[in-house]
């Protein structure tokens, strides 16, 4: 299998989207809908890259990033998704540590290619 990547959305169809896509494309696909979740997945094992939704029902889906790296398990790269095209909201994600901020909807060739670009 190729890279792992960790899907974080509260929204079913999202992640069941991207699960089908990323298998499609080689990738090793783990999904996850809320916080806790998000970081259950990520300090059971390596992850190369994370998309991770900013709203989810158990909290602000930055608090993902904080927690991964109190236990020293950030993965390569995360690419934070947004439905709000706000500055303020892009600043905040790159300076939680996001290498990039993706507003939703998003296109399955960009992703792709943000994917790939984030892998090389």
């Amino acid at each position: 299998m190729g890279a792992r990547i960790l899907v974080v959305d509260d929204s079913t169809l999202v992640t069941d989207a991207f699960e089908i896509l990323f298998r499609a494309a080689g990738y090793d696909v783990t999904t996850a809908g809320t916080v806790a979740e998000a970081v259950g997945h990520g300090r059971a094992s390596s992850i190369d890259i994370m998309l991770l939704d900013l709203s989810l029902p158990d909290g602000d889906g930055l608090e993902v990033l904080e927690m991964l790296e109190a236990n020293g398990r950030l993965p390569r790269a995360t690419l934070a998704m947004t439905g709000h095209d706000d500055p303020k909201i892009r600043q905040r994600c790159l300076d939680a540590g996001c290498a990039d901020v993706l507003l939703k909807p998003l296109p399955i060739g960009e992703i792709l290619r943000h994917i790939e670009r984030h892998l090389a």
